[in-house]
């Protein structure tokens, strides 16, 4: 070995010795072991074309439903922007319900539903790969959609929780703010939660899913203010023309960070479930952490009920370069 490798090697020893810096690296080897960072494309993708139907057919809702309460309406459709800082501006005044004729609102309702269930079985694909959850052991196509539509109503819900209680706000004065960003994390919070357990066909408890969770929620509130700022500082001077591909690209891009560090926070709940540290930096040797990701990588593989796949590991997973004795070379 050479002493740069030589130098690797030892702080490989000294991260796996010290989880608070082992864990992370864990969970970010892990992520590329998945290939989250496509998954997170692909769900920022589908959001990107499901958020307007789908504000759309809120709006169109809440104008049936709360046709005489136009206050109580436009409470709730910016409750529901509130969450995209880049767009939620332009979208409250551009996102009108779809009345007129019902072939228009049938197409915008089954254009909404498509949009939204692609994002949910893109959400889906993602953790059942975190999980590194068998082929054959991921749902049905009716399982998927009704795990897909139970997502959607956990948004919705989520949203008219959110209203409720920032609602309730002005009755905390002078701690209205702190009042309204507690309001939105613990529903965030319960939101991820949720969704965490739901959209993997692994079984997994609460507790299993709850330090994602949490972390999540963190990566989103951060997200928010990333937004605002950008809104503040970005768009606020941008001509119309710049302004317009500002707009896109900002949204773009907060979509995919948003989708990346959500599925990073994901990683975090199988780490710790299947206790996947320490891993190495670099290989061999193999911890009992990378065997046990590599064997569950490889098993995610089976696609039938009567395919099993079994992993072997050859001697040489165990070497240790650093022991091995330096052979002298002999002058010519």
């Amino acid at each position: 070995m050479n002493r740069v490798e030589v130098v690797i090697r030892r702080i490989d020893r000294f991260q796996q010795r010290h989880p608070v810096v082992g864990l992370p690296f864990a969970v970010i080897q892990k992520f590329g072991n998945d290939q989250a960072g496509g998954k997170a494309s692909t769900m920022a993708f589908y959001a990107l074309f499901a958020i307007f139907p789908l504000l759309l057919l809120f709006s169109t809702v809440l104008g049936f439903i709360l046709s005489g309460h136009p206050a109580l309406e436009h409470r709730l459709l910016s409750s529901a922007l509130a969450d995209f800082p880049i767009i939620g501006a332009q979208m409250r005044s551009s996102a009108h319900p779809l009345r007129g004729s019902g072939l228009a609102l049938v197409l915008g309702v089954f254009g909404a539903l498509y949009g939204a269930q692609g994002f949910g079985q893109a959400a889906q694909n993602a953790m059942n790969t975190i999980w590194n959850v068998p082929f054959k052991e991921w749902p049905g196509f009716v399982g998927r959609r009704l795990r897909g539509s139970a997502s959607l109503a956990l948004i919705g819900i989520s949203i008219l929780l959110t209203t409720t209680l920032i609602g309730m706000a002005p009755q905390f004065r002078p701690l209205d703010q702190a009042w309204s960003w507690a309001a939105s994390s613990l529903v965030n919070f319960a939101v991820f939660l949720a969704a965490f357990a739901l959209l993997t066909a692994a079984r997994v408890r609460v507790r299993d899913v709850a330090v994602g969770a949490a972390v999540a929620t963190v990566f989103w509130e951060i997200l928010q203010a990333v937004g605002d700022v950008y809104v503040r500082y970005v768009l606020i001077h941008a001509t119309e023309v710049y302004g317009f591909f500002a707009i896109t690209i900002g949204l773009v891009s907060w979509l995919y960070l948003g989708a990346r560090l959500t599925l990073l926070a994901a990683e975090i709940n199988v780490v710790l479930r299947y206790r996947l540290w320490p891993r190495s930096m670099t290989q061999p040797p193999f911890t009992a952490a990378d065997k046990k990701a590599f064997i569950m990588l490889a098993k995610m593989e089976e696609r039938r009920p009567e395919e099993t796949v079994g992993v072997t590991f050859s001697s040489d997973a165990d070497r240790q370069p650093l022991e091995e004795p330096r052979h002298a070379v002999a002058p010519a």
